[in-house]
């Protein structure tokens, strides 16, 4: 396994649509920094980010049903986004790269306005109130993303944890967000949604449904 791993780190070192910041970008912007969508993916198309994107089938996806946006799959494990970028360029997908930081370090990577969408696709929940405020739907995190997005853009949650999903229902309400739509079996409703939030699956999220778990889903907006 530690073989195969350190195949990928070396693999992923070439990919050209990796992008693996040096430690001093925890101290000073990247120079991607408000120049995504022109600099790096040279289309001016606008960004959306997966943040803890794991192998980036999400990414993927959505890179192959939107071409018209770029989109950027945030982890810091290199050997999970090595399957999510190999397979975008075994695909030839120009709309789609990886970006191998912490979630706390966006700030230094993405101007004000600079993105125009978040998705979240089964986070860890960090189950032990201690370490709630690492959840990617908590307050601080909010408004990590309240730094970066343009104002209105939507945050899409996808969890099979009923705990995550409640708790982010609960931040929405008390931060007077604004709460687009929200559902505790995406796959049990009748209501009619974007196909992307079922024909898209994530490793994980398949295993849920096999599983026979229900796959919460919530998608809000900042307040002003």
């Amino acid at each position: 396994m530690a073989k195969k791993k350190l195949k990928k780190f070396a693999e992923i070192n070439s990919f050209s649509n990796v992008v693996q910041p040096q430690y001093l970008h925890t101290h000073t912007d990247h120079p991607n920094r408000g120049q995504w969508s022109q600099s790096w993916f040279g289309n001016g198309q606008s960004v959306v980010l997966e943040i803890g994107c794991g192998k980036g089938e999400y990414t993927v996806g959505l890179a192959e049903a939107c071409p018209g946006t770029n989109f950027i799959g945030i982890d810091i494990k290199g050997d999970r986004i090595w399957t999510g970028a190999r397979a975008a360029l075994d695909k030839g997908l120009h709309n789609v790269s990886f970006l191998r930081i912490q979630a706390e370090m966006l700030i230094r990577f993405f101007a004000p306005g600079e993105v125009s969408g978040i998705w979240l696709t089964f986070p860890d929940p960090y189950l032990r109130r201690s370490r709630h405020k690492k959840r990617l739907t908590s307050q601080a995190f909010l408004e990590r993303y309240r730094s970066i997005l343009a104002i209105g853009s939507p945050i899409h949650l996808k969890t099979d944890n009923s705990e995550l999903y409640a708790y982010t229902l609960d931040v929405i309400r008390e931060g007077r967000h604004h709460l687009i739509d929200h559902c505790r079996d995406l796959y049990g409703s009748s209501q009619e949604r974007d196909p992307m939030l079922k024909d898209i699956r994530t490793y994980y999220e398949q295993k849920f449904l096999d599983r026979g778990l229900p796959i919460h889903y919530v998608k809000f907006s900042l307040r002003s």
